[in-house]
Order: C-alpha cells, then structure tokens, then sequence
C-alpha cells in the first residue's frame, strides 16, 4: 500500500513540475484574430506591461532628444539616464505571477531590452559617437518592433 503511494505521489509530482514548466513556456496565450499570439492577462496585469512598454518608449525618446541636441556633452548624463531608466532595475521586482503568464519568447525578448538599456547606458559612459548609440538603438527597437508584431495582450473576463 505504501509504495503505491509513494508511486501515486511521484506521479503527481512529475505532473505537477510537467505542467508548471508547460506554463512557463507557454505562457497563457491563445491565436488572435489578427495572426498575432494574444497574451491573456487580468486588466490590472495588462495596464502594468504596457505602462512599462510606454517608459521604454519615454526612454528612447530621452536618448534619441539627447543624441539630438547641439551638444551632446552637455546632455550626456542626461542621455545616460533616459537608457538607465529601462535599465534591468526597471524589471527587478515582476510579480512572479506575471511572469508565469508571459510566454518565454516574450519573457527573454523584454530582458533582453532591459539589459541592453544598461549597456546602452555603459556606452554613453564610456563616450561611445552618437552613430554608435544610434547603431544599437536600431537593434533594440527592431526587437520592440518584433514583438509587437508578434504578440498583443488581452484582459481576462
């Protein structure tokens, strides 16, 4: 009798990390109307993602104002500050919860942004020319327009 338990539990257990990790990967998605992967999030989840995609945008708007300007020494910490602000402190304190929603294409792609607003930030520091900025400005915003293309989000009803 015990060992059947022990079989049943096990069972259970192997189940039970199978579908968290089936979760974990796959987020909790389903096909939109439009092609694209629709993400299914509680309204109060979906305001908090896309408040953070508009401070991505504020922040490389900073940057690319900066980059602008007549003098770009002057504004350098300025510019500096716009990428940090993106930066992977942005992203420290995600409810776990959300996260598990996030399918990982998603989850990698938006770290993968905010750690790259922190080596752009590095690059400002270390007096990088504006093309250079502008050059991986360029791949960052071609993953933004990636995503977008690929997924949008919905509220639970």
């Amino acid at each position: 009798m015990r060992s059947l338990l022990c079989r049943i539990a096990l069972g259970l257990w192997i189940v039970t990390i199978g579908a968290a990790g089936w979760f974990f990967v796959q987020g909790w998605t389903t096909q939109g109307t439009d092609g694209r992967m629709q993400i299914v999030l509680a309204p109060a989840e979906r305001d908090l993602i896309l408040g953070e995609m508009r401070m991505l945008l504020k922040a490389v708007h900073g940057v690319v104002t900066g980059l602008a300007g007549q003098d770009q020494e002057a504004t350098r910490a300025q510019i500096e500050q716009a990428a940090r602000s993106a930066g992977m402190g942005m992203a420290e304190d995600v409810n776990p919860a959300l996260m598990a929603k996030l399918p990982l294409p998603f989850k990698q792609m938006g770290m993968s942004i905010h750690h790259d607003m922190d080596a752009l930030a590095d690059a400002i520091v270390q007096k990088k020319t504006p093309q250079q900025i502008l050059q991986r400005l360029s791949s960052m915003t071609a993953r933004c327009t990636a995503c977008h293309d690929m997924y949008r989000f919905s509220a639970e009803r």
